[in-house]
């Protein structure tokens, strides 16, 4: 299906240019999350891909909708074509991707720079208000990353950001379409580098100028086991060491296909332990059913006793180089919790382990998650002057609006909304980005992520 960004709204907007003010030749809006702390991310990507050029062709589809219901901005979307060439007359600020943002303080603000197309800012709104997706989905990153840390912190001699990879993404499958896969995908990658979603990559390539954001391994599924039949388990175990284990090397291996227990203890954990360990490579082994929080520390504890362990300076146990586990079924902020603690009671480091997170990841979530909206908060009239404009509705305080073109400045270590008006002297963070079909600022996943990084550990980053 061609894209056409004039039918990328809701049809209720298709009437709004008759309801504004006449006279009026700019409306500014904004978009924030007014539900918790999250990480920006992923507008660079969304711009580039949903405010492209409109054609004739897309002007005379949209006449194809007289029968829908509600009239159309015919003339309108002809003077896009006409005077603009195509190019869709507005301009997007927003905050640097990566930032950790306070609920409430605008990540963009968008106004149109065509004063005869005042409706245009909030047409938009369907599409640039889905930068919610990546936001919500690096946020959920973050959040796990954040939580992995601690226990590494407190079990682990690895140094800081050794959870990298601690946290991989399953989800391709389990999300709607590829586009999807491609930007959650990516959005994961600002903050963690392990993914199993190759759309990601080649976004990441195009889309923020990063050579190879992620990183994988060789891993079994349960066709490529089963296929060698239940009493050839072992032969098959023995072909993924045999093609895989080279010194340095790891790789996965699905392990439950028939009885876990035995397939640790007496395959891995016998017959094919000095194999394992004689390759020089790590061997994973993944559970995949069971009870989640329960299962792979009893793989773990299974393995320290086939493999053996050492224990670090913080008293923890660790496998074997030779062997690790990791989780992929029923993986989620919770579990992954519970796991950990269950792991640290029973003596255990969180080095023995990583995760793989499916729908949960990339899926899971609705724009509802982190509450994030767009709403006006300025109009131009025909004297030039601007006014503000909001909403406050008497039935719910929450949903009240920021009154006023915004700035976002960062003071006292935290970014903070003031009108732009009392901006002063001071930085606004708001900058252009995006100008009548030109990108004015396009940034690599690298500077990202070290904003990513500086939101970890507390330092400001601009």
């Amino acid at each position: 299906m061609t894209y056409n960004i004039l039918a990328d709204t809701d049809s209720y907007k298709l009437s709004h240019f008759l309801q504004y003010p006449p006279g009026i030749r700019r409306l500014s809006a904004y978009i924030s999350a007014r539900k918790g702390e999250t990480i920006f991310f992923g507008l660079q990507g969304l711009l580039a891909d949903c405010l492209q050029r409109v054609t004739q062709d897309d002007v005379d589809e949209m006449r194809t909708l007289e029968a829908h219901g509600l009239p159309l901005n015919i003339e309108g979307f002809q003077r896009i074509v006409d005077v603009h060439g195509g190019s869709l007359p507005v301009r997007v600020e927003a905050l640097p991707e990566g930032m950790l943002v306070p609920e409430g303080v605008p990540m963009v603000q968008v106004v149109n720079t065509d004063p005869q197309m005042a409706w245009l800012t909030t047409y938009l709104e369907t599409a640039i208000l889905r930068v919610w997706y990546p936001s919500t989905v690096a946020t959920r990153a973050f959040q796990i990353r954040k939580l992995i840390r601690r226990y590494m912190e407190r079990t682990s001699d690895e140094a800081a950001g050794a959870e990298l990879f601690k946290l991989h993404d399953f989800g391709s499958r389990g999300v709607s379409t590829p586009a999807t896969a491609a930007l959650g995908g990516c959005a994961h990658l600002a903050v963690f580098r392990g993914t199993d979603t190759v759309q990601a990559l080649i976004y990441a390539r195009r889309r923020y100028h990063e050579a190879m954001a992620g990183f994988s391994i060789p891993a079994a599924e349960h066709s490529t086991i089963t296929s060698w039949g239940e009493q050839n388990e072992a032969e098959a175990f023995r072909n993924m060491v045999r093609q895989f284990g080279k010194p340095g090397a790891i790789f996965a291996v699905v392990s439950d296909s028939y009885d876990l227990e035995n397939a640790v203890r007496n395959i891995w954990g016998e017959a094919l332990r000095d194999e394992v360990i004689a390759s020089g490579a790590t061997l994973v082994v993944r559970p995949d059913s069971g009870d989640p929080t329960v299962i792979p520390v009893e793989t773990v504890k299974a393995l320290a006793e086939t493999f053996g362990f050492s224990v670090n300076s913080k008293g923890y146990r660790v496998l074997h180089p030779s062997v690790r586990v990791i989780q992929g079924d029923g993986i989620n902020e919770g579990s992954i919790s519970q796991i950990l603690a269950n792991l640290e009671a029973a003596g255990f480091s969180a080095d023995n382990i990583a995760f793989g997170m499916g729908g949960q990841l990339l899926q899971y979530m609705s724009r509802d998650t982190y509450s994030f909206a767009m709403k006006a908060n300025a109009i131009q009239e025909a004297d030039g002057i601007w006014r503000d404009t909001f909403k406050s509705p008497a039935t719910d305080p929450r949903k009240r609006s920021l009154a006023g073109r915004q700035a976002v400045i960062l003071e006292d270590g935290r970014l903070t909304s003031v009108k732009l008006a009392d901006l002063g002297s001071r930085l606004n963070l708001l900058q252009p980005v995006w100008e009548s079909g030109e990108a004015l600022r396009s940034e690599t996943l690298g500077q990202i992520r070290e904003r990513v990084e500086a939101a970890l550990t507390g330092r400001a980053l601009r």
